[in-house]
């Protein structure tokens, strides 16, 4: 795994700009280990100034701040490194924007082929998913918990995503998950630290 990954849970953003900041602050205080910004709206003046306040929050904290899909937006306000789908490139053509010391992410799905074309590509760590039921996509395709035994050898971190829980998050952290990917778990919690801190102890307990 890259030493530029902190393994623990990576908590993704919801889209609703009510109390962002807030909400990412107390998650990191629970002991996130990255931020993924996602909102996937055409306001973006207000992307733009949630995403720089998120980086100055991230940097902060010390934890990586990681943009959805946006490389622009990644480079403009100094992020740590990008999340791509299938669709959003080649992580070689991200490092020639973002820097070689860039952490891009690549969405693979359940599929070990798409995982071992990002490693060759250069990827710091791909997610597959959705391993469980999930809130946020609920039309996800589904990713065997084997996939993360089989993928043991990558050689880069691997993130695992979809409808996991405190409850059910031990099996993935047993499986070989060096990241737990959330959205609603912490973002969609009443009190967002206890949350976070409520997952991060699936990697400590």
């Amino acid at each position: 795994m890259s030493t530029l990954l902190p393994r623990g849970i990576y908590a993704i953003t919801d889209g609703q700009p009510h109390r962002l900041i807030e909400r990412s602050e107390q998650a990191l205080a629970g002991g996130v280990a990255m931020i993924q910004y996602r909102d996937l709206s055409d306001d973006h003046l207000r992307r733009r100034a949630e995403a720089t306040a998120l980086a100055m929050l991230c940097a902060r904290y010390d934890r990586p701040l990681i943009i959805d899909h946006d490389i622009a937006l990644a480079q403009a306000v100094g992020a740590a490194g990008v999340h791509l789908s299938q669709a959003d490139g080649d992580p070689a053509a991200v490092r020639a924007v973002l820097g070689s010391q860039a952490i891009v992410g690549v969405s693979c799905y359940a599929s070990i082929e798409l995982a071992l074309d990002a490693a060759r590509a250069g990827a710091s760590y791909v997610s597959f998913g959705a391993f469980f039921a999930s809130p946020t996509k609920p039309h996800a395709g589904h990713a065997p918990l084997d996939l993360l035994r089989q993928t043991a050898t990558l050689g880069i971190a691997r993130v695992a995503i979809g409808g996991i829980t405190p409850d059910n998050g031990r099996l993935l952290v047993d499986a070989g998950a060096d990241f737990i990917a959330t959205v609603s778990a912490i973002y969609g919690a009443h009190d967002t630290r206890a949350a976070a801190a409520n997952m991060a102890a699936l990697f400590t307990a």
